[in-house]
C-alpha cells in the first residue's frame, strides 16, 4: 500500500512538473508573441495558404482573378514577416507564377496572362517588402508591434501631462496641439503637488523642433523632467533641467522652459522661465492682462545658467495662463501683437470662469499654424477665500 501511495505521489508530482513547465513555456511564447520576439510561422503558414488559392482561381478564370493577384499575400508578408520568413513566401509565388504562365499560355495569344509587367510588379512589391521588412530587423521594431509603440508612446506623453487634482476653489485645464495634425508634440507640461499637497509646481517646455521629429525628444525630457519636479527645490529645478541637457548632447538640444510654483493656500507663486514667453495674469479687480516676465536662458545652451524669478499673486477671481510660442507667434506677426490677439479672446472667457477655454482658445488664435501649441491656465474662482 505504501508502495502504491508512493509511486501515485510520484506520479502526482511528475505531472504537476509538467503542467507547471507547460504553463511556463506557455507564458514565455505569449509573451514573446505579443513583444514581436516569437515565430512568425502562423502568418506564413496564412500567408503560403493563400498562394494555391489564388493560382487556382486565376487559371479557372484569369479575368476575374489577374496574375497580379499575388501581390496581395506578397505585400502583407513585407508587413508581417521577417526577412527570412519572406524569401520563402516570394519562393512560393515565384513558383506560382510559373504554373500559372504554363497553365494559361504564353501571353501573346491572349488577355489576362502572365506578362512580363505582371512579373515585374510582383518582383517590384517583392524587393519593397523585404527593404521594409530589413529596417524593422535593424531597428528592432517588433514585427507587428510597431504601431502598438507608436501608440503606447502617445499614451506615455499624453498621461504625464496630466495636471493633479486641486482643491475646492482652483480650477485648471490644459490643452495641446501637435504640429500639422499629428500625434507626437514636442510641447509637455509635467505637474505634481508637492510640500504635502500645499504647493503645486508645473512646468510647460517647448523643444526645439516640431510633430514627430521632436517627438522622442519630449517623451525623454518629460520623463525626466518629472522625476526631477519635487525632488528638488524650486529654485534648483531649471539649473539641473539644464545640465540634463547639455549632458545629451543633441545637434537640436535646446528647449525652452517655464516652471509655476504656486501656494494653493495663500495664492503666491512664483515663475521661472528659460527662454519661454512670459505668463499672462489677468486681474480680477481691474480686468487687464499683465505680463510675468522672468529672466533666464534657453535650456542646454550653456552650462552655470542662472534663473531668476518673478513673483505674483492669485487673488480670488485672477488667472494665470502659460503657452508656448506656437500660440503667439506666426511668420505675419511678432509675439506683442500674438499675445494682444490672445488677451483679447481670453476676455471672452471670464463670465464662464475659463472652464472649457484652454481648447477654445488653441482653435481661435492658433488653428493653422504650423507648429506645437500648448496653453495651461490656472484659475482662483472668486468664490475661494481672500
Amino acid at each position: 500500500m505504501a508502495g502504491r501511495r508512493a509511486e501515485a505521489e510520484t506520479f502526482t508530482a511528475r505531472m504537476k512538473k509538467r503542467i507547471h513547465r507547460a504553463r511556463i513555456g506557455l507564458r514565455k511564447s505569449g509573451v514573446d508573441y505579443f513583444r514581436g520576439d516569437g515565430s512568425d510561422w502562423i502568418a506564413l503558414a496564412g500567408l503560403l495558404l493563400t498562394i494555391p488559392v489564388i493560382t487556382v482561381f486565376t487559371i479557372i478564370n484569369n479575368v476575374w482573378c489577374s496574375p497580379a493577384a499575388l501581390v496581395l499575400p506578397i505585400v502583407a508578408g513585407g508587413l508581417l514577416l521577417r526577412p527570412s520568413s519572406l524569401l520563402g513566401l516570394y519562393a512560393a509565388s515565384a513558383a506560382a507564377l510559373i504554373v500559372e504562365s504554363v497553365q494559361l499560355g504564353p501571353y501573346a495569344e491572349g488577355p489576362s496572362r502572365v506578362t512580363p509587367g505582371v512579373v515585374l510588379v510582383v518582383a517590384a512589391c517583392g524587393f519593397f517588402g523585404l527593404l521594409i521588412a530589413q529596417f524593422r530587423t535593424r531597428v528592432g521594431v517588433p514585427w507587428r508591434g510597431g504601431g502598438t509603440m507608436l501608440f503606447d508612446l502617445r499614451e506615455r506623453i499624453r498621461v504625464q501631462s496630466k495636471l493633479p487634482k486641486l482643491p475646492r476653489g482652483w480650477h485648471r485645464e490644459m490643452a495641446l496641439r501637435p504640429a500639422g495634425g499629428q500625434s507626437f508634440s514636442g510641447d509637455f507640461v509635467v505637474a505634481a503637488r508637492t510640500n504635502g499637497g500645499r504647493t503645486l509646481e508645473a512646468v510647460l517646455t517647448d523643444v526645439s523642433g516640431k510633430g514627430m521629429d521632436a517627438g522622442s525628444r519630449a517623451l525623454l525630457l518629460s520623463g525626466a523632467f518629472g522625476g526631477l519636479l519635487g525632488s528638488l527645490p524650486p529654485h534648483a529645478f531649471l539649473p539641473a533641467a539644464n545640465g540634463y541637457l547639455l549632458r545629451q548632447d543633441w545637434d537640436e538640444g535646446f528647449a525652452t522652459s517655464i516652471h509655476l510654483v504656486l501656494d494653493l493656500e495663500t495664492g503666491d507663486y512664483e515663475l521661472f522661465s528659460a527662454g519661454h514667453p512670459p505668463g499672462l495674469q489677468l486681474s480680477a479687480g481691474n480686468g487687464r492682462w499683465e505680463e510675468k516676465v522672468a529672466d533666464g536662458p534657453l535650456l542646454g545652451v550653456y552650462d552655470g545658467a542662472q534663473f531668476d524669478p518673478v513673483k505674483g499673486s492669485l487673488r480670488p477671481g485672477d488667472v494665470l495662463m502659460l503657452f508656448t510660442d506656437g500660440i503667439v507667434e506666426a511668420s505675419d506677426r511678432d509675439i506683442s501683437e500674438g499675445i494682444d490677439r490672445l488677451t483679447g479672446e481670453a476676455d471672452r472667457y471670464v463670465a464662464g470662469g475659463f472652464h472649457g477655454a484652454a481648447w477654445h482658445l488653441i482653435e481661435a488664435v492658433a488653428k493653422d499654424v504650423n507648429d506645437d501649441r500648448a496653453l495651461l491656465l490656472i484659475c482662483r474662482e472668486a468664490s475661494a477665500g481672500a
